[in-house]
């Protein structure tokens, strides 16, 4: 192959479909794949690219479209809330692992100020990509840790966008023995930044409100792609960054009505070519190099992830006022570099403040700990397990003497909805929840709810159960709600238990105890099926009437089907003999109704 041509493009396609889900069920993730998949294909690999600086020029698009799409999620509004941990924790992290790592390279490697401050703020910069698909992987962007690393690495998106434009400007420095910068390069740059805003602010939306009367979808398409790489050829004539003008773009149109249809405009292009931004860089990556100087490479993995962990743990501690446990998984998810480094040094590259060695180790380290990363975050999960906190358990809170008729346990949604029923009625109550979170959250509502696990005999006992006329046990988690019934059950033989059910299975279990099981979405999936028909034209009394069969029918089911749900197979021939009755049933109600019955 040469290169271009159908042929390569099917190339490009079948590796990253290859190799992306390998890697992403390996919990590896896309960026690794993506990587992987471009070692295999360059020069060091398969050979089927023999020249990877062709690709990587024109995937670099990827990287421009990634900053229109930053640019759009930062509104001046978003960043204001969010002012705190994005300027104050992440301004910090980047300021000081830029200046560590800048004087470490400037110092320990011999390098220029010029070249070591790009280095330095180059790999001060984490993966964005990697860092928040592994905190999603993990259920973690919630988390007091996933929204500080998301604040930190926001930040050095936008820090990376200066870096950037700054590269040309250190190289033309670099050129220029004693008098600096040429004022003509100066007020060009200066031109093409005013050019974009002033254009962006007063043309781009009126551009939009044209084109979108057009009602064309490709229309609208070729805008968003002209107006991301119109930004960009202004700046990179300028010598500045291509990805800046796009970012600008971006920001520039955060606020307006089309900010999310041009980022779903956008996505698609930006998957692809990024994808294809990672593959070449994985062509890029000499191999040979690696191989010949492993203990360099080891080395400056080692000593960039540990002072980046270092430095996020303490930040992360404070100012960030994160626990010791979440400290540390912060510093294992933003221990890395980042794919803003390839952008860097490739620059850095052109500007000829870096070698093409150097540039090609310090590429392998960040490739490297992105490996890495992954592990590491395993071993920190490990080491967190085994060691669980030692925080001493909250005991249950004192509850007022009194005879409620009721008591709910779990003061979620579905339980609060049966309180507020209870209060509508003045009929007195006791809420118990057993997360603490919860139940300081509910409280600034006036809500009256206490702490504690209502499967503890003691705090059943202590709240007056043994008045209680009937028990609510509107806990989510099946094994909590089955171990609540248990104790209800075991306590209270005769008491009335009314438990939220998730699904069939759990409903039979309840029913193994006694209990009256009602399944959390069934009445309100009915009740939108009827809103359905109607809206399908059905009539209102119809449609209620079918409604109502149909729970008839399947409450039926369910008890019919509890009797044999130990045996798979009555169980799904139960199922299909309901199926074929319910059909028969309003079968039956077409055919009366045509003949005029």
């Amino acid at each position: 192959m040469h290169g271009q041509g159908l042929e390569l493009a099917l190339v490009f396609l079948l590796a990253a479909v290859i190799a992306v889900p390998v890697f992403r069920r390996a919990g590896l993730g896309a960026v690794l794949g993506y990587l992987a998949a471009g070692v295999a294909l360059g020069p060091n690999g398969l050979a089927v690219i023999r020249n990877a600086e062709p690709v990587l020029a024109a995937s670099e698009i990827g990287v421009v479209m990634l900053l229109f799409v930053i640019g759009l999620e930062l509104s001046p509004a978003r960043l204001s809330v969010m002012r705190k941990p994005v300027f104050g924790v992440g301004g910090l992290q980047v300021v000081t692992g830029g200046l560590v790592l800048a004087a470490l390279a400037a110092f320990g490697g011999g390098l220029g100020w010029k070249a070591a401050t790009v280095i330095g703020f180059g790999l001060a910069l984490s993966s964005t990509a990697v860092g928040l698909q592994l905190l999603a992987e993990r259920r973690a962007l919630g988390a007091p840790h996933g929204r500080l690393a998301f604040a930190i690495l926001l930040f050095q998106d936008l820090a990376a966008i200066p870096l950037l434009a700054a590269i040309p400007l250190l190289g033309q420095a670099a050129a220029v023995e004693a008098g600096g910068l040429s004022s003509t390069a100066v007020f060009k740059a200066l031109g093409a930044i005013a050019l974009v805003v002033v254009g962006g602010r007063f043309l781009l939306r009126h551009v939009f409100r044209i084109v979108a009367r057009t009602r064309m979808p490709e229309v609208f398409t070729g805008a968003a792609l002209l107006t991301v790489l119109g930004a960009a050829w202004v700046m990179q004539g300028a010598g500045l960054s291509a990805g800046l003008g796009a970012f600008l773009a971006g920001v520039l149109l955060a606020d307006s009505e089309f900010r999310h249809e041009l980022e779903s405009q956008i996505e698609p292009f930006k998957g692809l070519l990024l994808g294809l931004f990672f593959m070449a860089v994985g062509m890029s990556i000499d191999l040979q190099r690696v191989a010949a100087e492993p203990l360099v490479v080891a080395g400056l993995v080692l000593a960039l992830m540990a002072l980046k962990f270092a430095m996020l743990f303490a930040i992360g501690l404070h100012p960030g006022g994160l626990d010791r446990r979440e400290a540390l998984r912060l510093g294992g998810v933003l221990a890395l570099g980042g794919e803003f480094a390839f952008v860097v040094f490739a620059e850095a590259l052109r500007a000829g403040l870096i070698e093409q060695v150097l540039r090609d180790r310090l590429v392998a380290v960040v490739g490297v700990s992105m490996a890495l990363t992954p592990l590491l975050l395993l071993g920190i999960s490990r080491l967190l397990r085994s060691h669980p906190p030692a925080t001493p358990t909250r005991e249950f809170d004192t509850v007022p003497e009194g005879h409620p008729q009721v008591l709910v346990a779990g003061f979620g949604r579905f339980g609060q909805i049966v309180a507020r029923l209870l209060v509508a009625q003045k009929i007195p109550f006791i809420a118990i929840e057993h997360s603490a979170e919860q139940v300081d959250f509910v409280r600034r509502f006036g809500n009256v709810v206490y702490y504690g696990d209502p499967s503890r005999p003691d705090l059943l006992r202590a709240a007056g159960a043994q008045h209680v006329r009937a028990f609510v046990v509107a806990i989510d988690n099946p094994a909590s709600s089955l171990r609540t019934v248990r104790t209800l059950r075991r306590l209270y033989p005769d008491a009335k238990v009314f438990a939220r059910a998730r699904d069939r299975r759990h409903a039979w279990a309840l029913m193994d105890l006694g209990a009256h099981a009602v399944r959390e979405m069934f009445h309100s999936s009915l009740r939108m099926g009827e809103r359905l028909l109607v809206a399908l034209g059905v009539p209102a009394d119809v449609a209620r009437d079918h409604a109502e069969r149909f729970r008839e029918h399947d409450e039926r089911m369910l008890n019919e089907q509890y009797l044999v749900h130990d045996d798979e197979a009555a169980l799904m021939q139960g199922a299909q003999d309901a199926r074929r009755e319910l059909e028969q049933l309003f079968e039956a109600d077409r055919g009366g109704v045509e003949r005029g019955e």
